[in-house]
């Protein structure tokens, strides 16, 4: 139970992390300052799931294959930090603390990124050896890019009804920036599978093994549902901005959203079953 939630909550720290990290792609100075209120107070929840959700893991009883108490509490730790950086900040768009703005933002991303690599290797077994290391560090910042970019991108394409003269090419360059995020992805789980089967060792082998045996239907609907149909949707948000069309892009960012939801929830069920940071 205990490594099963562990692995859901990773992708609400991806989200958190990645969402701070998306808002910096519209101009601060030439965008309304409620969009960065309403979407870091979003991101700042969602950085609440996993600060109180490993802290709750923590109390529980040992469990065979779970993350250590001390490293569930770390990982709680980590994200109430980043959530305090999250609250300084938002603090600053409200009042005019312009000095404290830039360095609770900048503390946020920093800690965001290592609480998201923390709270992945902890999901890492110990028979795996230290080489996996860089593959469940690299799933887990692609994994936060893509999530942040698909929800900012979304929250971001609603302030057009607020502000209709803002420039089409600031949800334009955060579709890019999603569209090249998802393949970059993509070859990050084609590469993590190869390393891991390759260079992981016996254990490692053992798990890409089981994979492509009992589980290669999870495989095949997390790339589908996840990075190859999402980057058919990234390509159809850029297409509607080339009318322009804000609105239509819009709802393309909703669906989306759920398509990389969906990926990285069935991501995260392979990590659950295979100990894979797919």
């Amino acid at each position: 139970m205990t490594r099963f939630a562990s692995c859901f909550l990773l992708v609400f720290a991806e989200l958190a992390f990645g969402g701070m990290a998306a808002i910096a792609v519209p101009p601060f100075f030439k965008v309304e300052r409620g969009f960065y209120k309403s979407s870091a107070a979003v991101y700042l929840g969602a950085g609440l799931v996993p600060a109180v959700g490993f802290a709750l893991l923590a109390r529980r009883p040992a469990e065979p294959q779970a993350p250590t108490a001390l490293a569930l509490w770390i990982d709680s730790a980590i994200w109430l930090l980043f959530c305090l950086c999250v609250a300084v900040y938002l603090l600053t768009l409200w009042l005019e603390l312009g000095l404290l703005r830039p360095r609770s933002y900048l503390l946020s991303l920093l800690i965001g990124l290592a609480g998201v690599i923390a709270t992945a290797l902890t999901l890492k077994p110990a028979a795996f050896g230290p080489l996996p290391m860089a593959g469940y560090a690299l799933t887990a910042i692609f994994s936060s890019a893509v999530l942040g970019l698909a929800s900012g991108g979304m929250l971001f394409g609603h302030w057009y009804l607020i502000d209709p003269n803002l420039p089409v090419d600031y949800l334009r360059s955060i579709v890019r920036l999603l569209g090249l995020a998802l393949i970059a992805e993509l070859i990050v789980l084609f590469f993590v599978i190869g390393m891991m089967g390759l260079l992981g060792g016996h254990a490692c082998a053992q798990a890409v093994a089981t994979l492509f045996d009992s589980d290669r239907t999870l495989l095949v609907m997390r790339l589908i549902l996840g990075p190859v149909a999402s980057i058919a949707l990234a390509w159809m948000t850029w297409q509607t901005l080339k009318i322009p069309q804000t609105m239509a892009a819009t709802g393309l960012l909703y669906i989306a959203v759920m398509s990389v939801l969906v990926g990285e929830l069935m991501g995260r069920f392979i990590l659950f079953r295979t100990a894979l940071p797919l």
